[in-house]
């Protein structure tokens, strides 16, 4: 018999996310003749009466492979199960997001999200009797057990281009430039970039910094004729006395954002070197994804729906040896993915020169 899937995009956006659903359609209805139903930002579309929901065919598709952001919208606000109210104070909506998966008529709900997303879907799908598969998508790419999430490359892929531009006009005025990137605990985005885009020091925080040394580093390319450097650094470095810097917006939320100005300011006191800072920020997110972001989007899109037709519930699909496998999302979420400090990567940047602090 014929299924109904929801589908809905949590958290943050990041480019890849309309190549997942488009492929969710594509194999859903071609495959198996199964409907699909697109939910609104997130799990605020299953609080709306009736529901705010959307149902997706081929034509309403169209044109979606290219296209950045999330056509469904998200958010990454409302926690169910401590909702903040008008009054600021806190009210539990799960049952009545439960209430809107079965209003309805969903089968199984396809949840596009990374970690705490996942998690908090999990808890709603245990507490109510629906049917959920993970698909994971954040550009840290901090999910513990795939190797691939997506929006990830799109992101890796941005920063390098940046560092390309900035490396020219370091060059032109004899400068130090900082790159700082997003990264919320994680330092996958500085190190890929940071190696593919010749930086001159990579901080991350997974690995303590030294001050000195990295200005060490900077006025020993000095001495070898290197007028300039470039330096890249992920959002979540701590300070030298190990705070984070984070700034509160005018909501009250704390958000990471000025270590790169700080890491500059330190340079130029201590070495004299002029520095500029340039913060990438949301640009990570947007734009056209790139191919390795599409085609990981479609997989999972693709291999999300057999999960269905299996009914294999309560599972994520993850990207493990060159291949899409699936796994129970507790187990997927279980732990935090980091750079390993004794990883590939690290000793890639080692090998190659580049300063990571220590």
């Amino acid at each position: 018999m014929g299924k109904r899937i929801g589908i809905l995009t949590s958290g943050g956006d990041c480019a890849g996310l309309n190549a997942a659903i488009r492929a969710v359609v594509y194999h859903a209805i071609g495959t198996y003749g199964y409907e699909v139903f697109g939910i609104y930002q997130a799990t605020l579309g299953l609080l709306e009466r009736p529901p705010r929901a959307i149902q997706l065919t081929r034509t309403n598709i169209r044109g979606l492979l290219l296209t950045g952001g999330t056509m469904l919208g998200t958010t990454n606000k409302g926690d169910p199960f401590g909702y903040p109210m008008p009054d600021g104070t806190l009210l539990d909506r799960s049952q009545e997001m439960i209430e809107g998966y079965h209003q309805l008529g969903l089968d199984v709900l396809l949840v596009i999200g990374g970690d705490g997303s996942l998690a908090i879907l999990r808890k709603l799908a245990q507490q109510g009797n629906m049917n959920i598969i993970g698909i994971p998508k954040t550009i840290d790419n901090d999910i513990g057990i795939t190797e691939r999430s997506i929006g990830f490359q799109t992101a890796v892929n941005i920063a390098t281009e940046a560092l390309d531009r900035l490396q020219f006009t370091a060059a032109s005025h004899n400068r130090v430039l900082i790159l700082e990137v997003m990264g919320r605990d994680a330092g996958h985005i500085a190190i890929s970039a940071g190696i593919a885009g010749g930086a001159d020091v990579i901080l991350i925080p997974e690995i303590p910094y030294d001050i000195n040394k990295v200005c060490d580093h900077i006025v020993k390319r000095r001495e070898l004729g290197k007028n300039y450097s470039l330096v890249i650094i992920s959002e979540a470095v701590k300070t030298i006395d190990g705070g984070a810097i984070t700034n509160v917006d005018v909501l009250g939320e704390r958000r990471y954002g000025g270590i790169g100005h700080y890491i500059a300011d330190s340079i130029t006191s201590k070495i004299g070197a002029e520095t500029r800072v340039t913060v990438l920020g949301h640009t990570q997110r947007g734009g056209i994804p790139a191919a390795t972001d599409r085609l990981v989007a479609s997989t999972f899109g693709v291999a999300a729906v057999d999960l269905v037709a299996e009914g294999k519930y309560d599972h994520m699909v993850t990207w493990q040896h060159r291949q899409v496998v699936s796994v129970p999302i507790e187990k997927a979420i279980e732990h935090y993915q980091t750079v390993d400090s004794q990883g590939t990567l690290v000793k890639t940047a080692r090998g190659l020169g580049i300063c990571l602090g220590d």
